[in-house]
């Protein structure tokens, strides 16, 4: 993505962080990740053409606590939504330290750009919730929000990715000019990731599926879906892998 149009991108999702109310957060949101998906494609295309312009790499984000996992598996999940791997590096206690992000330089850097404005979002609104049963751990219903959140997020990240692959392919049937297939090169790009994930990460096991005790799931997907992230999808997210 141009620096421009990644400029055009953070000034929206600045504005998300500091909107009054969530409806005005969600249409700053919504537009900046409309923004993304496509320009997103347009990168894959471009890499097509020019396969040095965007290589294949890593990156390592810190996370802290508190909720260290429930932030590790929303950036997990963003990176997984917009075309990148995931190492997800663990301590005793269940908490986790950071998360490594591999894939294309430019879905890394679209990833750590939403990643950082949804956690903003996230935690301004974390820090002010309570379960309604006052007998309810609030450290319990906070990581189930989160974790309620980070899902949410990933199906309309998803859905925004699939729907500008479908512009996209529209556009281009319209143009007829007998460029490259987007499908073709979208299936070309997941395919080197997962190549080169297979040989950097040989021997990285499965992280364990999440079971949370807290009470707001619900309310987190709620407010997940207040970012307005694109349109609905069905299909739980993919665990990413756990490291040491």
């Amino acid at each position: 993505m141009g620096a421009d149009k990644l400029d055009t991108v953070r000034k929206l999702l600045a504005k998300a962080e500091r909107a009054a109310t969530g409806e005005e957060a969600e249409a700053y949101t919504a537009k900046a990740v409309q923004l993304m998906a496509r320009h997103g494609i347009d990168d894959a295309l471009l890499g097509a053409t020019d396969p040095g312009h965007d290589e294949i790499g890593v990156c390592r984000v810190a996370v802290d606590d508190p909720y260290s996992a429930g932030k590790a598996r929303l950036l997990g999940w963003v990176g997984l939504a917009l075309g990148c791997r995931c190492v997800l590096h663990g301590v005793s206690g269940g908490r986790f330290t950071a998360v490594t992000v591999f894939g294309h330089a430019s879905d890394r850097a679209r990833v750590e750009m939403l990643h950082t404005s949804l956690l903003l979002q996230a935690t301004s609104q974390l820090v002010r919730l309570r379960p309604l049963d006052p007998r309810e751990s609030v450290a319990a219903y906070r990581r189930s929000w989160l974790h309620g959140f980070a899902v949410e997020v990933y199906r309309r990240l998803t859905a925004a990715a699939e729907q500008a692959a479908h512009d996209a392919e529209h556009d281009a049937a319209g143009r007829c000019d007998g460029g490259p297939s987007v499908a073709l090169v979208l299936a070309d790009r997941h395919d080197r990731v997962e190549q080169a994930w297979a040989e950097a990460f040989p021997d990285l096991g499965r992280a364990r599926r999440t079971v949370l005790s807290g009470s707001g799931h619900h309310d987190g997907v709620r407010a997940g879906a207040r970012a307005d992230l694109g349109r609905d999808r069905v299909g739980p997210p993919r665990a990413p892998a756990l490291g040491r």
